[in-house]
């Protein structure tokens, strides 16, 4: 398995995870990587039978609260922009990578991805949890599902870092709707 963030990124963009298309092809990739670095995961299938799964993996103790690093694994259709490169193969120009979702979001799920070897030799008392979702882009459907979980059977974040592009600014809250009756 590739294991800098390049190389796993070239292999994220390679998969055509549209919101209208499936992404397991994507978490199979995923899991192995991770299974390769001895990290157990766990798939959390959509539930309404689309051929689609958010993973949930955890570096470090397994039995308490931690820093989740979420990133989804879908974007936005190609069409109807025009690309002067193949969008589904990660190239570089001018020292930017560009293909489709490199920057929104397969670029920080590469850089956990990557991080995953030297998060494994630390002792890490928090742990690290990966939380990969789907359907981000058609309305945060994709997370609710894991989320479902958290109640259930999979460790709650203490805190989650989203990897959105954010323009190297930091972003303590997000829009969010407001509902009265």
């Amino acid at each position: 398995m590739p294991a800098t963030a390049e190389a796993i990124l070239a292999r994220l963009v390679a998969f055509d995870t549209t919101s209208a298309k499936s992404n397991l092809e994507l978490i199979a990739y995923v899991q192995d990587y991770l299974n390769s670095e001895g990290v157990e995961s766990t798939l959390v299938p959509a539930p309404d039978g689309q051929p689609k799964a958010c993973l949930y993996a955890t570096i470090g103790p397994r039995d308490r609260a931690g820093v989740g690093l979420s990133g989804h694994t879908d974007c936005v259709p190609v069409t109807p922009e025009e690309w002067a490169t193949d969008p589904f193969a990660l190239t570089e120009r001018d020292g930017l990578l560009y293909g489709r979702g490199s920057a929104d979001m397969k670029g920080f799920v590469a850089c956990m991805l990557a991080s995953v070897p030297a998060y494994k030799r630390r002792q890490l008392a928090v742990p690290i949890h990966l939380l990969l979702s789907y359907d981000e882009e058609v309305g945060c459907k994709g997370v609710r599902p894991m989320i479902a979980e958290f109640a259930k059977s999979l460790q709650r974040p203490r805190m989650v870092i989203v990897g959105e592009p954010t323009a190297m600014q930091v972003v303590d809250a997000h829009k969010g709707p407001n509902r009265f009756e």
